[in-house]
């Protein structure tokens, strides 16, 4: 499948006859085309005042686009125009959108220091998944390094980016100071994304669970869902804070890793 739409093909008749395709081809990108319109539909109900929802749908515009691609894989339904789109759509929801969201909130109080800071997280995203793409290609990178981004995803970017809205959401007074030291915590964010940083991924655990973990992480998921949905904001910035101390966790074992391979790559020479 190279297009969304596929060639007309010529039959007895002698007219054209377009040819049917499964319709589980279409669900990919059709998750995509969701993501990108929640995400542009947040940038307008920011610049409504309408900051709650454009957050919600910026979010959901980020979880549909971390999701297409695994849908895709699961429906064994991957082309290389859902993989071209899907690139684009990354841009718009995990860089365009969030930035603007958080600059039509807060950034604008700062003036032309808030719209830089705006800007230069969108181009770290955009950065920072080409990079990404780039590095799929890499046949040089040794297996285990596989279990770690190389900085911090972008969709965990977006998320954190708005760290300060989900707490002007709690209570902190949106005012000049808080503009000013949320433009800091944006370039912080955007060099983040376009680190060396090694982040764990989780690849390595596999898609299967021990039996024994089956139902606690059932309760898990289902405890985190609720807590979502009843403390909103706070389950948001309380997770984003808490993403940031693992990061530190991460480089710690990444380097306690690389210090292992780098052992057994001795012996074995």
């Amino acid at each position: 499948m190279t297009g969304p739409f596929p060639p007309f093909e010529p039959h007895g008749g002698g007219g054209p006859r377009i040819r049917e395709i499964p319709l589980r081809l279409m669900v990919p990108n059709l998750i995509t085309v969701l993501a990108i319109c929640a995400g542009l539909s947040g940038i307008r109900l920011a610049f409504e005042g309408r900051m709650e929802t454009a957050v919600l749908m910026v979010l959901l515009a980020a979880f549909l686009d971390a999701v297409d691609g695994r849908v895709a894989r699961m429906l064994k339904a991957s082309s290389k125009f859902g993989a071209q789109m899907d690139s684009l759509a990354d841009i718009v929801n995990f860089g365009v959108a969030p930035a603007l969201v958080l600059y039509a909130y807060l950034l604008d109080r700062a003036g032309a220091i808030g719209w830089i800071a705006a800007l230069l997280f969108a181009i770290a995203c955009g950065l920072r998944l080409a990079r990404f793409n780039v590095m799929l290609e890499d046949a040089e990178r040794p297996a285990w390094q596989a279990d770690y981004f190389v900085g911090v995803p972008a969709p965990a970017g977006a998320a954190l980016v708005m760290l300060p809205v989900y707490l002007g959401f709690l209570g902190l007074t949106p005012d000049r100071t808080v503009a000013l030291a949320a433009c800091a915590y944006t370039l912080v964010v955007a060099v983040l994304l376009i680190s060396r940083l090694p982040v764990y991924s989780g690849k390595s655990s596999g898609s299967r669970v021990r039996r024994e973990l089956v139902m606690p992480l059932m309760l898990v998921v289902v405890l985190y869902a609720l807590l979502l949905a009843s403390y909103t904001w706070q389950t948001l910035a309380v997770s984003a804070i808490a993403y940031l101390i693992f990061l530190i966790f991460s480089v710690r074992a990444y380097s306690r890793r690389a210090a292992r391979e780098a052992a057994e790559t001795e012996e074995k020479a």
